[in-house]
This record gives structure tokens, sequence and C-alpha cells, in this order.
């Protein structure tokens, strides 16, 4: 008896680790996940609109807003 109880323990403390772990990472990408799709999915603009901000933001240079700029149209 005491043998069964020790195999169930051995097994079980391993799984409890391993659920941990897997619970602390899905957490964690859930939290960042919700912080990148909000900015992603919540806005309807444009792609014109969106190149338009990131050239003011200074993401990109004037040649490259200019190109993107054309690639769009």
């Amino acid at each position: 008896m005491m043998g069964f109880g020790m195999g169930l323990g051995m097994l079980l403390v391993p799984l409890l680790g391993i659920g941990l772990i897997i619970g602390a990472v899905w957490f964690a990408s859930a939290l960042f996940q919700t912080g990148r799709s909000s900015n992603l999915s919540g806005s309807s603009q444009t792609p014109r609109e969106i190149l338009d901000q990131r050239y003011a933001r200074g993401e990109i240079t004037r040649e490259q807003y200019e190109l993107m700029k054309r690639d769009l149209s």
C-alpha cells in the first residue's frame, strides 16, 4: 500500500509543476496579446492613415513615406 501512494505522489507533483508553468505562460501570453490586439484590430484606419501616422511619429523617413504612399495608390 505504501508503494502505490508514493508512486502516485511522484507522478502528481511533476504534473502539478508542469500545469503551473503552462498556466503562467498562458496568462502572460493573454496579457500581452490583449495589449497588442487592441491597437491593431480595434481601429478601422485605412492604410494611408496608418502611413501618415507613422510618418508623423518619425518612424519612417520622407523617402520611405513617399515610396510607400506610391505603393498604396
